[in-house]
């Protein structure tokens, strides 16, 4: 009766699991695979997303490296943003997950209000940076004027200044990665540091061999995805500068928008897609391979 029972058993759990596992792969079928294969159709095609898609060939991604000037200079500014903004972002982030994984009263309160803004919705958020970066009215100039006696530039309306601004913006945003790099923190076992307190090791050298090599998969996680959220740069600069001032901030994202729902031009527009979902895969294959030789794992450790 128990070997029936128990047989019974495993057949229901089995039977739950393919159901379980089915439905994801039902759903990215439909929802990933099949859209993402159309995708690909449709950038060797002319449409506008009205009437049928019209074969032509290689034509899109000809007029995307040879005559289209725009996307070579989109793909320099989003490049040119992950490259600045993300190791600032996770240095930052870093340097507060230390700071707040002190046992020191109002560690909490410090926690909630950096992470605040990563929560808060995007649009109002940017909205609400425009207004800090106005020349006249803003707060950010206001200040400089005040404490510094500095008068502050165009942010938002000189080139020089315009993707600094997003930047400096895009690092007020670090709450979430920052959490996660606290917890990766506090899972490191504290009985290394008193082993390296024993050998009269600094805090800098705990920090160097003890802190980083265990911290290594977490900030290699973070990593991937701050670079991917990089290239795909896009709500900031349509809501806040619209790619300008002289196209310094039209990134490859505002530029896809702007060939699919400005200029109808879908088949283009699929084509910019498949080019951006290129430049990231090889960015990540190339993280990855590099990850042999600074990320370590809790056995590579012990």
């Amino acid at each position: 009766m128990m070997k029936k029972n128990r047989k019974r058993n495993g057949i229901y759990r089995e039977k739950d699991f393919y159901i379980f596992v089915g439905l994801w792969i039902i759903g990215f079928i439909a929802f990933t695979l099949i859209p993402m294969g159309y995708s690909l159709y449709a950038s060797f095609t002319k449409w506008d997303g009205v009437s049928a898609p019209q074969f032509n060939g290689v034509q899109n991604y000809i007029r995307m490296f040879v005559q289209d000037e725009r996307f070579w200079g989109s793909l320099k500014n989003t490049l040119y943003y992950m490259v600045v903004s993300v190791p600032l972002n996770i240095g930052i982030a870093l340097l507060l997950a230390i700071l707040l994984n002190k046992r020191l009263p109002g560690t909490n309160i410090f926690r909630g209000i950096i992470y605040a803004p990563s929560v808060l919705a995007g649009v109002a958020v940017y909205m609400g940076w425009t207004y800090l970066y106005g020349n006249d009215t803003g707060m950010i100039n206001h200040l400089l004027y005040k404490i510094f006696h500095i008068i502050g530039p165009s942010w938002l309306q000189d080139a020089n200044w315009a993707m600094t601004a997003l930047i400096i913006m895009n690092v007020f945003t670090c709450g979430s990665v920052m959490l996660i790099i606290l917890a990766g923190l506090q899972d490191v076992p504290a009985i290394y540091y008193e082993a390296a307190k024993l050998d009269g090791a600094s805090p800098f050298k705990m920090f160097i061999k003890i802190t980083m090599p265990m911290l290594s998969p977490v900030l290699f996680y973070v990593l991937i995805m701050q670079v991917i959220g990089a290239l795909q740069i896009f709500t900031q600069p349509y809501i806040m500068t619209q790619g300008g001032p002289m196209f310094s901030t039209y990134t490859f994202g505002l530029h896809l928008y702007n060939q699919a729902f400005r200029y109808y031009d879908f088949g283009y527009s699929c084509a910019l897609a498949w080019v951006l979902f290129t430049v990231i895969m090889l960015i990540s294959i190339v993280i990855f391979m590099s990850s042999k030789l600074w990320v370590f794992y809790r056995e590579d450790v012990d």
